[in-house]
């Protein structure tokens, strides 16, 4: 049974950081994209980063946000760095044998960034 378990999320202040980690378990992911999400209450899920064969990153978080993996451990990271209230989202892991489709989720942490 596959898992994406993630860990990391909270609450920060405007101008902190956080560090979302993802485990997938339940097969072998290195030739799986690893990426993530997130989502406001009422809105679409929108699209924030993976990692795979090519890393790719939303432009609107590009240069503040970090993706890296570790395939030995089947784990993939979100370095969120100056955080703003705007980030405030669930964040939802993903899995994808295809880029851009995920095959699989995560339950997604809060984060939550006060001013």
């Amino acid at each position: 049974q596959v898992q994406l378990v993630e860990s990391g999320g909270g609450l920060v202040q405007a101008g902190g950081f956080l560090k979302l980690s993802c485990a997938a378990s339940g097969r072998t992911f290195s030739h799986y994209d690893l990426g993530w999400y997130r989502q406001a209450p009422g809105k679409e899920r929108e699209f924030v980063a993976h990692i795979g064969g090519t890393t790719y990153i939303a432009d609107s978080v590009k240069g503040r946000f970090t993706i890296s993996r570790n395939n030995d451990k089947n784990t993939v990271y979100l370095q969120m760095n100056n955080l703003k209230p705007e980030h405030t989202d669930v964040y939802y892991c993903h899995a994808g044998s295809t880029p851009g489709d995920p095959d699989f989720w995560g339950r997604g942490p809060q984060v939550t960034v006060t001013s």
